[in-house]
């Protein structure tokens, strides 16, 4: 088995490999070293942060793209771990659509990702936002009279999915007071790391109810995946049905909320806030009127980085590897088995 993987998780991880495989004849190859030789002989890979880098999904650097070719090419490749949560990036669509797995780190840095939503929920329930460009023109502004924020005990949150990061969002708010609502596929709790009585207390929506409930909403946060139900979800018409003055919090996807409809309800103030952590095109362009607004934070898609993500990105991957490399040998077995 030929095992496809950066130069750095090589160094950190070869001997935690040698130990899943066991007995089973396997090769680690770089990447760098897979694009200087033109190797593309294999069978599975894994694309760390390193590997990415400064690159998005939208401007891929070279050294990127050629790693990419390397994965397209190689036409023995079954499997690939990924250091992210979600695979909506195009050359992923293209590996599955060829029928690779392609295996995500759900999970791994949900814990960060949740607490930098509550840290920008909160933030802009306390206007740092306006406190921040105050603070930049070295203006005294206390938040007085007409600006006096309101308690968020009592307010009402939307969360648009119910993933990892939403459950853990969930408990967040509800220890600080808010009414919950969730929407998701199926309107029913489910299994979920949300304890049983907190579940039971949760208003929970369809994508197609979704529409009732705005009104009511105060705070709308977005940790769903990107798909074709959920791209371009929050528009212009939705963004309408908030409540004045609401906040929107969106660490999912840029492509969930129509930008242009989002700039002109926060220029308004229909919109009173919103933290912002991806946008509908990465880097966000220097032009973008979200930079200047002043009830806005904008954070470069970094909401879930955090020194602990490497390690257990990599448990991850050492634990799919060691499941995927059992199951490909108990394949061979049996396909042996088969012709005696």
């Amino acid at each position: 088995m030929n095992i496809l993987l950066s130069e750095l998780a090589l160094r950190g991880l070869s001997s935690q490999i040698a130990r899943v495989m066991a007995d089973r004849p396997f090769e680690c190859v770089s990447f760098e070293q897979a694009v200087a030789t033109g190797r593309r002989d294999f069978d599975c890979a894994f694309v760390s942060r390193d590997v990415t880098g400064l690159s998005t999904k939208h401007e891929l650097a070279p050294s990127l793209k050629a790693c990419y070719q390397v994965l397209e090419e190689s036409p023995n490749l079954r499997w690939v771990h990924i250091h992210s949560a979600g695979a909506d990036r195009d050359v992923y669509v293209r590996l599955r659509a060829n029928g690779v797995q392609v295996a995500t780190s759900s999970g791994a840095n949900a814990e960060v990702v949740a607490q930098t939503a509550l840290a920008g929920l909160l933030a802009l329930s306390r206007k740092f936002p306006e406190l921040v460009h105050a603070m930049h023109e070295k203006k005294w502004a206390p938040l007085l009279g007409s600006q006096l924020p309101p308690d968020l005990a009592g307010q009402t949150a939307m969360l648009v999915g119910w993933g990892p990061i939403a459950q853990r969002v969930a408990q967040f708010l509800s220890m600080l007071g808010l009414r919950l609502k969730v929407v998701r596929q199926q309107a029913h709790a489910g299994t979920s790391s949300y304890s049983a009585a907190g579940a039971s207390q949760i208003e929970m929506l369809t994508y197609e109810t979704l529409d009732a409930s705005l009104p009511s909403t105060d705070w709308l946060l977005l940790m769903c995946p990107l798909t074709a139900t959920t791209r371009g979800l929050i528009d212009a018409r939705r963004l309408a049905l908030l409540p004045q003055g609401a906040g929107l919090v969106n660490v999912a996807r840029g492509e969930v909320v129509v930008e242009k409809d989002l700039i002109e309800a926060l220029q308004t103030g229909k919109l009173g806030s919103a933290y912002l952590d991806v946008f509908e095109h990465e880097p966000l362009p220097p032009s973008s009127a979200l930079w200047s607004l002043a009830n806005v934070i904008v954070t470069p898609h970094s909401a879930g980085f955090s020194a602990g993500n490497e390690a257990r990105v990599s448990l991850m991957f050492l634990d799919n590897l060691a499941s995927w490399a059992k199951e490909a040998k108990n394949t061979v077995l049996q396909s042996r088995a088969s012709r005696l």
